[in-house]
């Protein structure tokens, strides 16, 4: 490709809505330009970008086994209304009428019309199991879109579908697309760990979450420092103690104390002249209209998350002011276990304590020498509280170690949540009606790109991994108006051209300074500089983007050197 004839509008100044490094290089680039809040238009080196992150997606969906297809954005009510999500979902679906006042929403994901589409042509076990997969926009209507491409309302996604008779075979689909997730992301030349996660509003029995590593990233990242695993922080384990035993010494009575005006940790702390491990804190949530009393430790933080799939329910939120009034006696911030009027689970972290302080269930009153078993009985112990860094491992007893990352695929086990909803059967070899066991897996194709720049960029713009440069050579001479150094870039672009070299040419008629800028900025893996002092020595310059080592190469053998350098940094990422 030719620069003079490439859309290719790069910018110099950091776009003043910009925050973080890929949605500012994005831009700056030329990658792309915002239309609206959360939603941007694809130039030509972005959209080169995406589409070789697309190609690998493909050969390695293709590989294991999956088949394409391509689904409607638009979808009818009905379906989610079948499986259950038309309200659930919330305010991310995006719904709307149509002339005939009928209700659609634009597509976020695609369970409930794969499902649709497997239940209406799957009959019998014979056709089982199969893994659809698209490429497709998505739209989810985020509340508040920021970080360019990161967090926006319309994406690229690949998402698979996979359908089997049994949960042999669900596991078994299941570990062919996490295999196909590590080769993806391994060629396309990124950083990332595989970790445990939440299912979220997808549902399903378990998940992994691929996080290409970078300080940048939203999540956190939790990891063990002696063995293999990695979950993020919502779904980070914490064992139960092996030791529950209360400490030594006398178990002291019950004392209530006025505590006027005081509510936080800190305050009670302060007035009582104790510790926040001597204290429990009790929150109240609303479990499906249901009020739930949730202990953990002073010093540490409930995982809602946690205490909403040890319920089981499916809404979970700290219970109003009315609630609180009618579990408790009293208003907020005086909460506890001793005598309050619902049930009572617990974090693992208020095993073995003694002499504990909590609320009083009376306003401005708290409780000290609280003890389980003599003043209140929990109904269960369960891990419900925020990892920390330095908890023990819960699969070898390590040290967890915290790091930042960006999702950019994410692998559930579905089981039957939407083909029973829906109605997804088949007859196994005796006749007999079976739901099907789902899968569902997904990738964020254009994340992939910025979390791409994001782990590899620096003070000069973004630095490329080989497999997804939009070009892997630009060919910058220093004067394209001097005919020997224009004749020699031309030959050298048609001969890389002929060996397969993805290649810009920097045919512009601009200052060397300029080109070089504009290099760096876009990333290109090799810049070939041809002046004229090299070129009266029969050679040119090679400069090496990421590492910034410049080498004189030989013009007669430059072609098959610099064909040789890509297939080696392709190779290196296979």
């Amino acid at each position: 490709m030719r620069y003079s004839n490439f859309f290719l509008p790069t910018v110099k100044e950091v776009p003043s809505d910009a925050e973080i490094a890929s949605h500012q290089l994005m831009i700056r680039a030329g990658m792309m330009r915002k239309l609206t809040s959360g939603i941007y238009s694809y130039l030509p080196l972005g959209l080169k970008v995406i589409r070789k992150v697309e190609q690998i997606v493909r050969e390695e969906m293709n590989r294991a086994g999956a088949q394409e297809v391509f689904l409607p954005a638009v979808q009818p009510a009905e379906l989610w209304q079948e499986s259950g999500r038309w309200v659930f979902y919330g305010k991310e679906l995006l719904r709307f009428k149509d002339r005939h006042n009928r209700d659609y929403c634009l597509g976020p994901t695609h369970e409930e019309v794969i499902t649709d589409l497997v239940r209406n042509e799957i009959k019998t076990y014979r056709q089982l199991p199969r893994n659809l997969y698209q490429i497709q926009t998505k739209f989810r209507d985020e509340i508040r879109p920021r970080f360019g491409v990161m967090r926006c309302r319309e994406f690229g996604m690949k998402d698979a579908y996979s359908f089997d008779a049994d949960n042999d075979g669900a596991d078994l689909s299941y570990r062919k697309m996490f295999d196909a997730y590590h080769r993806i992301f391994s060629r396309c030349g990124l950083m990332f760990r595989a970790v445990e996660a939440d299912t979220g509003s997808i549902g399903g029995s378990s998940s992994h979450e691929f996080m290409v590593m970078a300080e940048s990233g939203e999540d956190g990242v939790v990891y063990c420092d002696g063995c293999a695993y990695a979950a993020n922080l919502e779904k980070a384990e914490i064992p139960k103690p092996e030791d529950t035993a209360a400490p030594a010494g006398d178990v002291l009575p019950l004392e209530e104390v006025h505590t006027p005006e005081v509510r936080t940790i800190e305050e009670v702390c302060a007035f009582l002249g104790v510790t926040p491990q001597d204290v429990v804190k009790t929150l109240i949530f609303n479990a499906d209209g249901a009020a739930v009393a949730v202990l953990v430790r002073g010093d540490e933080e409930v995982n809602e998350i946690k205490v909403k799939n040890f319920l089981g329910c499916d809404e979970l939120e700290l219970a109003g002011d009315d609630m609180i009034l009618a579990a408790t006696g009293s208003p907020r911030g005086f909460a506890g276990a001793v005598g309050i009027k619902t049930r009572i689970v617990a974090d693992y972290s208020i095993m073995g304590m003694r002499n504990m302080v909590m609320g009083a269930n009376r306003e401005d009153y708290h409780v000290k020498n609280v003890n389980l078993d003599r003043d209140f009985r929990v109904g269960a112990f369960a891990d419900l509280r925020v990892v920390r860094e330095g908890d023990v491992c819960p699969r070898c007893g390590g040290s967890l170690t915290f790091a930042r990352g960006i999702e950019v695929g994410h692998v559930f086990k579905l089981g039957t949540k939407y083909s029973k909803a829906l109605k997804a059967v088949y007859l196994d070899r005796n006749g007999k009606e079976q739901i099907m066991i789902m899968g569902c897996y997904g990738i964020g194709t254009t994340r992939t790109v910025a979390a791409a720049i994001e782990q590899y960029h620096d003070e000069d713009g973004i630095v490329w991994p080989m497999p997804i440069a939009p070009f892997q050579v630009i060919i910058t001479p220093v004067n394209i108006n001097e005919e020997a150094l224009a004749k020699t870039a031309e030959d050298l672009y048609q001969a890389l051209t002929e060996r397969g070299v993805d290649v810009l040419f920097d045919d512009r008629d601009e200052r060397a300074g300029v080109k070089f800028k504009d290099a760096d900025l876009i990333g290109i893996p090799y810049r070939v500089t041809i002046g004229p002092k090299k070129l009266a020595e029969g050679k040119i310059e090679v400069k090496n983007r990421k590492t910034g080592d410049v080498s004189s190469v030989d013009l007669a053998g430059a072609a098959d050197y610099l064909a040789s350098a890509v297939k080696a940094d392709l190779d290196r990422a296979m």
